[in-house]
Parts: structure tokens; C-alpha cells; sequence
């Protein structure tokens, strides 16, 4: 019954840039933490950015100054906008978010399905 929603995922040129969208939807309260997390082929899945309800950031050191992750608490979205991106910067991104289920009262993980995020020349 809960999904999270991405769009924005494709191919762009080093140096360019990509915004990321995600929605929760379903049957569930404001999420409290929402987030972005990557594989690369080969790699473990790691987290990119997390933001908290109230709006606290934390970003990998990979992409700070590069990345802003932000949210809309009424629509249960997350965005990361992602500039200068570099080669090393592919892979699928997958949106998380930890939200109560309105038939429940403990939190509950969620992920998309993962959209793929492609730089090169």
C-alpha cells in the first residue's frame, strides 16, 4: 500500500545536473526521515543524503557542496537536486523513507524502486 514514487533519473554530461524527485504515497503520516541512497555497479548500497523531518541534513563528504537534498512535509516528497555532477556519481539511486503507517503504531522502511543516474561524455 506504501510506495515511494521517483522521477528524474537519466543521463547527463560531467559538470551538468540532475534534480531528483520522490513522493511517499499511501496510507502513512508524514515520514520522519527521507533520504537518497546510491549503488554502482559492483558497490554496496550507500547513502547519499537523509533529511529529517524538522529539515536536519546530512550528506555523504563525496557530495557535499555538490548535492542539496529537501522535502515538502504536506506532499511527503524529497528532492535531491545534484550539480557539477561527476562520472563517479552513476548509478541507481533509490529514495527511502521511515514513516507510521496509519494502521500501525511503529515505524515502517520504504524504498523505491531506484532510478538510474547516468554521467558521461
Amino acid at each position: 500500500q506504501v510506495q515511494l514514487v521517483e522521477s528524474g533519473g537519466g543521463w547527463v554530461q560531467p559538470g551538468g545536473s540532475l534534480r531528483l524527485s520522490c513522493a511517499a504515497s499511501g496510507s502513512i503520516f508524514s515520514p520522519n526521515n527521507m533520504g537518497w541512497y546510491r549503488q554502482a555497479p559492483g558497490k554496496q548500497r550507500d547513502v547519499v543524503a537523509v533529511i529529517t523531518r524538522a529539515g536536519t541534513t546530512n550528506y555523504a563528504d563525496s557530495v557535499k557542496g555538490r548535492f542539496t537534498i529537501s522535502r515538502d512535509n504536506v506532499q511527503k516528497t524529497v528532492t535531491l537536486q545534484m550539480n557539477s555532477l561527476k562520472p563517479e556519481d552513476t548509478a541507481v539511486y533509490y529514495c527511502y523513507a521511515n514513516a507510521v503507517p496509519y494502521s500501525s503504531f511503529s515505524t515502517g522502511n520504504y524504498w523505491g524502486q531506484g532510478t538510474q543516474v547516468t554521467v558521461s561524455s
